[in-house]
């Protein structure tokens, strides 16, 4: 097996920066060209409903599969093996819940955002307010986590291991970022994320041909070896784990396994309320391409997923457990090193290249969804009661994005180097504890009203953010936020299966505690027949 030293495998840094650099380009020119139609705040926020169901689910494949799940989830399988898989089987069966139950209903009802969805038939000010907050969370701690891992990208692909250094980094990823949605709006965004996301199962794709055509495209042999590698590494605890079986991760105490179980209903359930994937049902003309995007996203991500099976026991074998784990990125770096590995530096410069496209995509979609949210919802229904233009609206999101980026950037410096897992899957948590029950709610249930709405949005919110405070994933552990400290009281690194039966009960008791006559018989009536239909769904949502 070949000894690599990850500092040397990045053989020419400036190459790397220059694939970089092409892609910026290429895609700067795409969001310019995109730009010139954008004539009305449909344009900005929703690309004029313009784009196809093939088109909005490569974009959704782009928005959904961040670095986390390429660096990441490869890295866990080459450590863990069948466990760190469980990330991409959860990942992926989480959008039958978004087919199933939301999509399409979705797509009819609301026009913007999310909080169109749940004010439908309920009092409009308090509710937008609710459901805004709620999507700044979810935006800002996943955007959080993307800034910072541009860092830790940045000391594991182009060797700069200086604080100083990556924090530049991350500020020319926030910069890009600014510039993307300020100039692109959602149809720039969504044609950055199709580049990206061809890019990126492309890369995927390769690799994994390449690691078959290694061991005689028989998988088996690759799992054998993979399970020899691990068998014959130098740690004792690495040498003991079988990863062809569950356990290896999650397996031993009963708080361990219940936190899979915690981190499992997050994922599955989280999906269908993350604002940045809501959002882009209302990209596309009709209800069909609505259904339609989603079936190519589940096509390309479930695709993608099997890639990773490959590329990580093709990283443990190949690469080896050892070489992983002393490397500078730890489980992040399998990908890169198996890159290495297979093609040397071209290779390596084409991911590190797609890695950071990844980055900047992501935070672009997140940065327009949350930007939208504050204007239209919180500017434009709250704080101008509905009498806000569309160009006012677009101005103030405009605002919001440079403001969003430079918290971004800031917030993205300050944990750089910090532990960022907890970030994700809080923003996971909050959006299934906070944003799925209301969304359910108020498409299927006719007696949900306000009260029940906002207990469900600040029950789920407060709880999940609480829990994650006091957790083992912010203190009291080796591998936590703030590692000298220890004020954790709640055993469970992720406080899904606490805190999302609370969102889902808080919206129970809110709604039946309000006397029937809370809502109106007309206005849900059109909202039901809406949802189904489609009929109406250009007009304004605000009443």
């Amino acid at each position: 097996m070949t000894t690599i030293n990850l500092a040397a495998s990045v053989g020419n840094p400036v190459a790397n920066i220059s694939i970089f650099v092409a892609f910026v380009a290429v895609t700067m020119y795409v969001v310019i060209r995109a730009s010139k139609n954008n004539k009305s705040a449909a344009d900005f926020f929703t690309g004029g409903r313009g784009f196809s169901g093939p088109q909005n689910g490569i974009a959704i494949a782009g928005d959904y599969l961040s670095a986390a799940s390429f660096l990441g989830i490869a890295g866990a399988i080459a450590v863990y093996g069948y466990d760190g898989f469980l990330y991409s089987i959860g990942f992926l069966v989480a959008w039958l819940v978004a087919l199933l139950l939301v999509a399409e209903l979705l797509r009819n009802t609301g026009k913007f955002t999310m909080a169109d969805v749940l004010s439908f038939r309920l009092r409009q000010r308090p509710v937008r307010l609710a459901a805004a907050i709620s999507t700044l969370m979810v935006s800002l701690f996943y955007l959080l986590a993307q800034m910072a891992g541009a860092g830790g990208l940045v000391a594991l692909l182009l060797d700069i291991e200086s604080r100083v250094g990556q924090s530049i980094v991350i500020a020319i990823v926030g910069a890009l970022m600014i510039v993307y949605v300020l100039i692109g709006g959602m149809k720039g965004t969504t044609w950055v994320q199709i580049i990206k996301a061809v890019l990126l199962i492309t890369g995927a794709a390769v690799m994994t041909f390449i690691v078959l055509a290694k061991f005689g495209m028989n998988v088996s042999s690759i799992l054998g070896s993979a399970q020899d590698a691990i068998t014959g590494s130098s740690d004792e605890k690495v040498a003991a784990r079988d990863v062809l079986a569950p356990g290896a991760q999650y397996g031993g105490s009963l708080s361990s396994q219940i936190n899979f179980i915690s981190l499992a209903i997050a994922l599955v359930l989280g999906t269908a309320g993350l604002p940045h994937v809501l959002m882009r049902f209302y990209t596309v003309p009709t209800a069909k391409e609505a259904r339609r995007s989603v079936v190519w996203a589940i096509a390309l991500i479930g695709a993608f997923y099997l890639f990773t099976l490959i590329l990580g026991y093709g990283a443990a074998a190949l690469v080896g457990p050892d070489e992983i784990m002393n490397a500078a990125g730890g489980q992040n770096s399998a990908a890169p090193l198996l890159a290495f590995e297979l093609g040397g530096v071209v290779l390596l410069g084409i991911i590190s290249a797609v890695a950071f496209a990844t980055i900047l995509a992501v935070v672009a979609g997140l940065a327009i969804t949350a930007s939208a949210s504050f204007a239209h919802d919180i500017y434009g229904s709250v704080i101008k009661r509905g009498q806000a233009s569309e160009d006012d609206q677009v101005k103030v999101s405009r605002y919001t994005v440079v403001v969003l980026g430079i918290m971004a950037i800031i917030l993205g410096i300050l944990a750089n180097g910090q532990n960022i897992a907890f970030l994700v899957a809080l923003a996971f948590a909050i959006a299934a504890a906070a944003n799925l029950p209301t969304i359910l709610y108020s498409l299927y249930w006719k007696r949900f009203n306000t009260r029940g709405a906002l207990w469900s949005i600040y029950g789920g919110l407060i709880s999940t953010i609480v829990l994650i405070i006091f957790s083992p994933a912010v203190s009291g552990s080796a591998t936590a936020m703030i590692p000298g400290a220890d004020f954790a009281w709640f055993p469970l690194s992720n406080p899904g299966i606490i805190s999302i039966p609370v969102g889902f009960l808080l919206g129970i008791v809110g709604t039946l505690t309000t006397p029937k006559d809370a809502g109106t018989p007309e206005r849900n009536a059109e909202m039901e027949v809406r949802s189904l239909t489609g009929v109406g769904a250009e007009k304004a949502v605000a009443h």
